[in-house]
This record gives structure tokens, C-alpha cells and sequence, in this order.
């Protein structure tokens, strides 16, 4: 009874007239117009999957309800029973539209799997058909592409195989003629189609062997036009990549050896006998092999000679990824990828190519014990030297490195030496190149050249104006034009460029790797003469760069730097304070940057105060620092204050500490005297309030300094009214500056307890009784000053 009712719908459903269809599908596309989906609209809906499922042939349903039903399909926000519904009408509907489908893939997994049975069904319709028209197939292929791009998993076995074998079929067995052509067969007659004609290579040479992208010809048949695109998708479509994947399981494998498999494999003439996927990959190899060899002929035109070296690269990264999958293949392919080496070794325009290359032996050179030290000598040294200026190999190079950082600092011995070459890359493209050299610098930092790269980091501005001289010098040679054709700011430069006495400074800042020595004496000539290039774009964005790197530099070796490393570091910091390119603003950010990293050298180390005693001392006691460089030089005296102690570091004597000390109130007393004549600060009242607490605080830890830094205090009322100071700071600027003087004057009444206050041990951080910025006294400084003030006599004058 069930299956005569059963049988009967079917029959009805069958049965159905066009135009009543027709109108039912009118009646459904109204009632998915409603707000409230009600039982009607799920009631009509299954009916027409049933219609539409119950004939042998696809039903044409109107194109607005299909729309109106991919619609609900694509939508998260629908019930999932219209979903399921709309799902089964449109797989079994005609036409297929699919493409509007895959316009956006949803990343809600319940949607993306309802649409993704649609596409999929309709795709495998289409490629189990043998339709003569070869634009579906054309159009299906991005399709597909784009469905396994964003969920790999989504295939069946069945439906992999099924692909499997249509992309053997288009890669391997094309027809070898040209494709029909119209030609006029004269006055008198209309046009007539001409004979198909053979194919050629790029060298004009008859083609011998199957078809492949770099055959040539006037017109190409459709067979011929699914072998191109399969060519130029079948990485993307990921078959090569997740054949082994779906196959090399226990349960879906299959029953042959893996050993029998291997030697299978390596038999084209047995490839028949493999499982589908494993036959597209012996077929995706000998593609590969044959563009190759192709490549090496000597192309007629221009366009093929550049389709040559696209084919070499997409070719070996093809081979990469097989020999990957399946070891067998490295064998055989490692013969074809050294001969393409040598052939292209020294050739700048197949730089490109070089790259995938470099790649196969990264991955592979192990597994068949071949030397690649001299592949990545040559990458490293002789690209980036010579091809700084392609913007596309560049980001390709980068791309390169951030890919394998990890395995080339472990097993290419040059690739942390090669960072003067590299960074050549982001001189010249600066604005294009900044975020992936953020995130590759750190692996190129090593121990033994981390201050050189120090140094060449705050030398960039200078590499990016040196290569542009370089560059300009080049152009010159090879077009024999005059020097005067530059302007005069860059034909100076340039004059200095060719000149032997600067040549040493040049070979330097241009040198291909590290080793030759942290920086150079005459630095400070070479920004003399590259002066004239300081407002150059190019020089200009790259300075703007420079800061960031010096953060993520600081922020990474500070995580692993030894004392003697941090030592040096500091050291370069008061050195390079000084000695930097003068661009405009790029001195006052690269000391923001020194400031912030020499308190964390200085929290991470305090011995480093002592250690460098002499280098601070000097740095410190010179008053010129102020005005060429405050920031930095504040934060200097801070960390004077801060750490020289011995609770940090027990060869802190009191005769160190005096000696500080004493340069300290040399320098305050020179830029807080009082004369008529004198002109305003140039300085902010931030730096007379470090000082004068520094001071505070070395006279807490030798106390017979006491004394001098109370009188030296008691003068900074006089300093702060004075009418150059009136003009030129803001009351509450002097405000701060006597109150401060007045409150370091009354802590230091009670020795013991200024010396609490000013001068917390190494571990008084919990609780947290020292809470010193750069600008303020702790906490309980301001308490102490309270209960003192009733009963002081401090009256400054």
C-alpha cells in the first residue's frame, strides 16, 4: 500500500505539464518572499524536489526562483530544513549555476556544506558529460579550484578520482594540430576552413612529443585549452598535494607495495596500471619534465621567452610538491632540476627562477645527499646584490626566506652572514617590504654579528642613497650620458661615488655579507658627502623604517643577549646617538627608540652602569649632549640615578659614585645660572627635575654629599623665578621645579629615610615602595615632605 502511494506521487510528479510547473514555481517564489516561512512553504518545496527529481532529465526551473533559492541556500540565517530543500531542488535543476554560488564561499561550515553538494554534484555532472563544447568544462575548473582552496577535505574518493582522470586526460593526450581556422576563399567565393596545421615549439621546430602550454600555434582546440588551464590550476586545485593524502591510508590505499608502487611510478609506459591520483602525478611530473626541456630552446619571440620562465617556475614547484608526496620522485627528478641549475646559473633574468629551484634543494638535497651550499652562495650573494631594484623578486626573495627562516638559520651556513645583502631588498623598496622584514629579522639575528647588524640598521638610510648612486653611476656607464644631466645635489654625490678616496666607504656601506667589521671610523664623512641625498623619497621612506626594525632588534636580543653582548649594545647607543644620518626627524625618533631600550638594557643588567662607567661619565658630563640630544641624555642620568648603586653591583665605590656625582652638578650648575644676559632654555623642565633628583639620590648612598646637593637645590628657586626662565616656561613648569627642590631638600634631613625613598634595594619591588618615572619622585617621598613642612626653615632665595 505504501509503494502503490509512493509510486503514485512519483508518477504525478513525472507527469506534470510545463506551463502548470511553471506556475507552481511562481506560487513558491511568493511564498519565499514572506517574512514567516510557514508548513505551505516547506509542503511546496518538497513537492518540487520531488518533480524535479523524479525524471531522468534535468527540469527547467525559472531563472528568478533558482536565484531566489541559492538565496536561502547561501543564507546562515535560514532554517536549515529550507536549506536542505533548496539544497536538492537546485542539485538536480538545469541550468547549472554554480558560479554565482561560489562568488563567495560562506565560512559557516552547515551553509558552505549544503553548497557545496550543490557544486560539487553539478560539477561532476558536467565532467562525466561528454559535451563537444569545452567552455563548461573551462569555467569549472576555477570553480573547483576555488571550493578546494577554501575547504581542502570537501571531495569525495570517487569524486577525486573522477577529476583525477579528466586532468590526466587534458594534460596528457591533447591532439598535436592546430585548431580549425577561417580563412576567405577569395572574391567569388565565402570563407573556407584551412587545413589543421602542426604545432611548433617556441624555436619553430615541428612538435614531436605531446602537447604542453609552450607549444605554439595560430589557433588551439578546446582539448587543447583544458590542457593549458589544467597546467595553470593544478597547484592551486591541490590533486598533486592531496593524492597521497587520500590515498596512502591503510583502508583507502591500495593493496600494491609500496616498493611495487614506487618501481611502477618510475615506468611511464606502466603509469596505466596506477590508481587515478597516482596516475595525475606521474602525469603532472612528465609535464613538468617536458616544459623543461623545452624551456631550453631558444624562443622566436619575446612573450615566449618570458612564458619560458614562467613555466620554469611553476614546473619545479610543481615537482617540489611531488617529490614531497612521494620520495620515489626525487630521483628522478633531481638530474633535470641540477642541469636546469647550471643552465640558468649566472643568468640575471632567470633570477625568478632561481628561487624554486633553491626551494627543491632546501627540501630535497638531504634525501639524495647533493651539496646545495653552492646553490644558496650564489642565491644569496649574487640576487639580492644585482636585482635589489625588482620589486617582484624582492617580495618573492622575502617571501622565500619568512617560508624557510627556520631551516636556512639551521642548515645554510651563510644565510644569517648574507643580512647586509638582504636589507639592500628593503632600501629599496622600504614602504613595500616593511612588514615581512619586521617578522624576518629576528632569525637573522646571530651572536657573532648582532652588533653589525646594528650598525646596519642605523645605516640604512645611507645603503638606500648609496644604491641609488649606484644605480645612477650604472645608467651613466651604459648610455654614455653626462654627469650634468643630474641635478647639482646629485651629480656632487655622484662625483663622490667615483672618487677613490671614498671608495673604501662605499665598498662598505654596499658590501654582499657580514664579517668585514661593525661599522667604519669615517662614518661620519660618509653623511657628509651622501648629505645631498638626505631629502631624497627614497632615502626619506627609508629612514621612516628604520625606528620600527630597531624595536623588534631591541625586543629580540634582549631576550638572549649575554653580558658582554648587552655591553656592547650600550656602548653602541652612546656611540650612534651622535653618528646618524641627518634627515629630518629621523634623529629624534631613532633616540626615542635608544631611550626606551636603555632603561631595559640597564633593568636587565644594572651592573652595565659600571661596567661602562668611563663611556657614561663622558657622555654624561657634556652639556652639549643636552641640547643635540635631551631626550637621551635624560634618560641617561636617569638610569645613573637609578642603578649606580651598590645594591646593584658591589664595586659601586664611593668614589665612583662621587665622580658621577660631581660631573652631574657641574652640568646642572652650568645651564641653571642666572645672567642678565642669558637667553632662554632650550631645554624642558623635565631634565632640571632628573637632575636634580639623580643627585638626590648618589647623595643618599654617599652621604657626605649631602650638603653640596642641599645648596645646589636651594639655588633652583632663584633659576625657576628668573625672567629668561618666566618666558619661557609655563607657570606650572616652575611650579614643579621649585616644588621638587623644595621636597628633595626636606627628604634629605633624614639621611635614612631619603636613602629608604630615594634608594630602594634591588628587591624592594613588593612591595611596590619605589614607583620613580622619568619625571617624578616615589610616592612616599611626597608623604615625608608633608610631615617636614610644618617645622622647615627652608626659605629659598
Amino acid at each position: 500500500m505504501y509503494a502503490a502511494a509512493t509510486e503514485s506521487l512519483i508518477k504525478q510528479a513525472r507527469e506534470i505539464k510545463e506551463e502548470e510547473l511553471q506556475r507552481f514555481c511562481g506560487r513558491i517564489f511568493k511564498q519565499l518572499h514572506t517574512k514567516d516561512v510557514s508548513g505551505d512553504t516547506v509542503d511546496s518545496l518538497q513537492r518540487l524536489s520531488l518533480i524535479v527529481s523524479a525524471t531522468k532529465y534535468a527540469r527547467e526551473l525559472p531563472s528568478d526562483l533558482v536565484m531566489k533559492l541559492q538565496t536561502v541556500l547561501r543564507s546562515s540565517s535560514c532554517p536549515e530544513q529550507l536549506q536542505v530543500l533548496s539544497s536538492s531542488i537546485i542539485r538536480e535543476s538545469s541550468p547549472p549555476s554554480v558560479h554565482s554560488l561560489c562568488s563567495d564561499p560562506s565560512h559557516d561550515s552547515r551553509t558552505f556544506s549544503y553548497v557545496a553538494s550543490v557544486v560539487l554534484t553539478q560539477v561532476s555532472h558536467i565532467l562525466e558529460s561528454r559535451l563537444s563544447d569545452g567552455q563548461i568544462s573551462r569555467h569549472t575548473l576555477p570553480i573547483l579550484s576555488k571550493m578546494i582552496t577554501a575547504y581542502p577535505e570537501i571531495l569525495t574518493d570517487d569524486q577525486v578520482n573522477l577529476v583525477s582522470r579528466k586532468l590526466v586526460d587534458w594534460l596528457r593526450y591533447a591532439s598535436m594540430q592546430q585548431g580549425a581556422s577561417m580563412s576567405s576563399g577569395g572574391f567569388f567565393s565565402g570563407p573556407r576552413t584551412r587545413q589543421p596545421a602542426p604545432l611548433t615549439e617556441v624555436d619553430g621546430v615541428v612538435v614531436g612529443n605531446f602537447f604542453t602550454v609552450l607549444c605554439v600555434g595560430q589557433s588551439y582546440t578546446e582539448d587543447q585549452w583544458m590542457n593549458m588551464y589544467t597546467f595553470s590550476m593544478i597547484k592551486t586545485l591541490g590533486f598533486v598535494v592531496c593524492c597521497n593524502v587520500l590515498c596512502c591510508g591503510a583502508d583507502d590505499r591500495s593493496e600494491v607495495d609500496s616498493s611495487v608502487m614506487s618501481m611502477v611510478s618510475a615506468t611511464s609506459s606502466s603509469s596505466r596500471l596506477l590508481p587515478p591520483k597516482e596516475r595525475l602525478r606521474e602525469k603532472a611530473f612528465e609535464y613538468c619534465q617536458r616544459l623543461i626541456e623545452q624551456s631550453d630552446r631558444k624562443a622566436l619571440k619575446k612573450t615566449d621567452t618570458e612564458l619560458q620562465k614562467a613555466c620554469i617556475i611553476e614546473s619545479v614547484s610543481i615537482m617540489d610538491i611531488i617529490c614531497g608526496e612521494d620520495p620515489s620522485y626525487v630521483y628522478r627528478a633531481f638530474p633535470c632540476i641540477k642541469a636546469l641549475y647550471g643552465r640558468l646559473n649566472g643568468d640575471l633574468t632567470y633570477a625568478r627562477a632561481l628561487l624554486p629551484i633553491a626551494q627543491f634543494y632546501l627540501n630535497h638535497s638531504e634525501t639524495a645527499a647533493v651539496d646545495s651550499e653552492a646553490v644558496f652562495c650564489q642565491l644569496f650573494s649574487h640576487c639580492p646584490a644585482e636585482q635589489f631594484n625588482e620589486p617582484l623578486l624582492a617580495f618573492e626573495f622575502v617571501q622565500f626566506c619568512l617560508l624557510n627562516a627556520s631551516v636556512l638559520q639551521d642548515r645554510v651556513a651563510n644565510y644569517r652572514q648574507s643580512f647586509p645583502n638582504l636589507l639592500k631588498f628593503l632600501a629599496w623598496n622600504s614602504s613595500g617590504l616593511i612588514e615581512e622584514f619586521v617578522e624576518l629579522l629576528p632569525s637573522l639575528i646571530a651572536p657573532d654579528t648582532a652588533i653589525e647588524l646594528l650598525h646596519t640598521i642605523l645605516d640604512l638610510p645611507c645603503l638606500a642613497a648609496a644604491l641609488d648612486l649606484q644605480q645612477r653611476y650604472m645608467t651613466l656607464q651604459t648610455t654614455d650620458q653626462p654627469m650634468r644631466c643630474c641635478c647639482r645635489s646629485v651629480a656632487a654625490c655622484l662625483d663622490a661615488f667615483r672618487q677613490p678616496l671614498y671608495r673604501g666607504l662605499f665598498l662598505y656601506i654596499l658590501r654582499p655579507e657580514a664579517g668585514t667589521g661593525d661599522t667604519i671610523d669615517r662614518l661620519k664623512m660618509l653623511h657628509e658627502i651622501l648629505a645631498d641625498m638626505a631629502e631624497s623619497p627614497r632615502v626619506v621612506r627609508c629612514a621612516q623604517v628604520v625606528p620600527v626594525l630597531l624595536q623588534v632588534y631591541f625586543n629580540t636580543v634582549t631576550q638572549k643577549a649575554d653580558e658582554k653582548m648587552m655591553n656592547q649594545m650600550l656602548l653602541v647607543l652612546l656611540e650612534r646617538n651622535s653618528l646618524l644620518y641627518n634627515i629630518k626627524t629621523f634623529n629624534v625618533e631613532v633616540q626615542k627608540v635608544f631611550s626606551t631600550h636603555l632603561q631595559a638594557l640597564c633593568r636587565l643588567h644594572p651592573p652595565l652602569i659600571v661596567d661602562q662607567s668611563r663611556e657614561i661619565l663622558e657622555f654624561a658630563s657634556s652639556p652639549a649632549n643636552i641640547y643635540s640630544k635631551e631626550d637621551f641624555y635624560t634618560h641617561v642620568v636617569w638610569v645613573i640615578g637609578e642603578y649606580l648603586s651598590v645594591s646593584y653591583d658591589p664595586r659601586c665605590t664611593v668614589e665612583l659614585i662621587t665622580s658621577f656625582f660631581e660631573s652631574l652638578e657641574a652640568v646642572l650648575f652650568e645651564i641653571t645660572q642666572v645672567r642678565q644676559s642669558a637667553s632662554p632654555p632650550s631645554f624642558s623642565p623635565r631634565l632640571i627635575t632628573v637632575l636634580m633628583t639623580t643627585l638626590a639620590k648618589l647623595a643618599t648612598r654617599s652621604q657626605d654629599l649631602i650638603p653640596r646637593v642641599s645648596l645646589c637645590l636651594s639655588k633652583m628657586r632663584t633659576f625657576a623665578r628668573s625672567a629668561p626662565v618666566m618666558a619661557c616656561y609655563s607657570e606650572e613648569d616652575t611650579e614643579e621645579i621649585i616644588t621638587r627642590a623644595h621636597e628633595l631638600i626636606n627628604l634629605l634631613k633624614l639621611p635614612n629615610v631619603a636613602q629608604f625613598v630615594l634608594a630602594p634595594s634591588a628587591g624592594g619591588d613588593s612591595p611596590r615602595w619605589h614607583r620613580d618615572t622619568n619625571a617624578s619622585l616615589p610616592q612616599g617621598m611626597r608623604a615625608v615632605s608633608g610631615l617636614l613642612h610644618r617645622h622647615s626653615s627652608f626659605l629659598p632665595t
